[in-house]
């Protein structure tokens, strides 16, 4: 059996997201809370956070929480924040201030 949690609209970029996902794939839920509580990275507490609502749903549907293991764990892009910096010989730079919707599935399997 398999339960799903999704973070929505994280302000991270995806790409320092997949970075810190691909450490805790395949690994034991609890593993995969050690390494994201233990990292100092953004993106590894907002793992963590997904991780313990992904614990909570396995728990309310009976599942056995000695043998969950993360089966994938994924930053998905999300909207940009578009905004502009003045640059040289009033041009403007666009910055895109990305987010992303995190996504941790458990399988007890």
């Amino acid at each position: 059996m398999e339960v799903r949690a999704v973070t929505r609209y994280v302000r991270i970029a995806p790409s320092k997201g997949m970075d810190f996902s691909r450490v805790i794939q395949g690994k034991s839920y609890a593993d995969a809370l050690a390494i994201a509580e233990l990292s100092p990275r953004k993106a590894a507490k907002l793992f963590a956070k997904t991780l313990k609502c992904a614990k909570a749903a396995a728990a309310e549907n009976g599942m056995n929480e000695a043998s969950l293991m993360v089966k994938t764990a994924v930053a998905d892009p999300g909207p940009m924040l578009k905004r502009f910096r003045p640059k040289a010989r009033g041009m403007a730079g666009r910055i895109r201030k990305r987010m992303s919707h995190f996504t941790v599935v458990l399988t007890d399997d």
